[in-house]
Parts: structure tokens; C-alpha cells; sequence
């Protein structure tokens, strides 16, 4: 499958999309003083969820959730230079990032079909509170940061509701 034909149907939309496209006005800065880590499931709809429009925040999203050193850059540049002063990790239920172990989800992609990724560290959790609380810990103490107000939640994809863990 040719690189046109793969995107064909997202480019159109894009195309269509971009006929009264009304957010280039918007600043750089979060509008609400808010980032968002969450994660890559994409049952997860981090504006809608917490009643946000563009310009409101600044989304972050990876596998789990979790608070890596490239997330702990990003922030750096968003505390200082557009304008975050509160984080929200997020955490899901049902995550597959859930697991009793790493070997999991290398054993799964084996049998996707995929390569050997047991050089690569997912960041599984079979104790995912515990590693939330840890992932807002990291952004606490996080050195770079400025004064930001940091949150661990979980999100209940049954419900819709956010519980505040940490």
C-alpha cells in the first residue's frame, strides 16, 4: 500500500477540516494554566473529559500514562514558557499497560507478529495506584520544575468519572 493510499481517508478529512479551520488565533500558552498526561487509549477523549476546548491545555499522551524523562522535559518547557502551573496525571482502567509484567507484553507482540522487544521497557504496572502516586511524585520533586500543582486521577472508561488517587 502506497503512503497516498495508506492516509487517503484522513487527508480528505484534513482537507474538509481545514475549510473554516478557526484555531490558528489561538495562543501558545495553555488558557487554563493546565497540562494533561494521559494515555494513549484511544477511548480517551482528554478535552471532553474534563470540559476543556482548544488552548485550554496541553495534552501529553503515551502508552500507560506514565511520567518518562521526555514528559518530564515537556513540562519544563510548559511550566516556563506556556504558561502550566497544574498537572494532571491520568491513569485508566482497563489499561494494558496493566500487567503483571513486562514478559506480557513482549510475549504479545511476538505473537502479533513483531520483533524481539525485550530490550525495550514498557512501564508496565501490576500495581497501577502505587505507580501513579510514584509518576506524580517524580513531577513533584522533579528539580527543573517551577511551582506547579501536580494530581494523580483515575479514569473509569465504564463511567467517565475521574477519581482523585494522589
Amino acid at each position: 500500500m502506497s503512503t497516498d493510499e495508506a492516509f487517503a481517508e484522513v487527508l480528505a478529512a484534513n482537507r474538509t477540516f481545514s475549510e473554516d479551520f478557526a484555531l490558528a488565533e489561538l495562543p501558545s500558552r495553555a488558557a487554563r494554566g493546565l497540562a494533561v498526561l494521559t494515555c494513549m487509549d484511544s477511548r480517551i477523549d482528554p478535552l471532553r473529559m474534563l470540559g476543556l476546548a482548544p488552548g485550554d491545555a496541553k495534552i501529553l499522551r503515551n502508552a500507560g500514562a506514565r511520567v518518562t524523562d521526555d514528559v518530564l522535559r515537556t513540562l519544563v518547557l510548559a511550566s516556563y514558557l506556556l504558561g502550566v502551573d497544574r498537572v494532571m496525571v491520568v491513569a485508566h482502567t482497563d489499561c494494558r499497560m496493566s500487567t503483571p509484567g513486562e514478559e506480557d507484553v513482549h510475549e504479545a507482540i511476538l505473537e502479533a507478529g513483531g520483533p524481539d522487544t525485550r530490550s525495550i521497557s514498557f512501564l508496565t504496572t501490576d500495581d497501577q495506584t502505587g505507580a501513579l502516586c510514584q509518576d506524580v511524585q517524580r513531577v513533584r520533586s522533579w528539580p527543573y520544575l517551577g511551582d506547579v500543582t501536580v494530581g494523580g486521577f483515575l479514569y473509569d472508561l465504564a463511567t467517565g468519572l475521574l477519581e482523585p488517587v494522589c
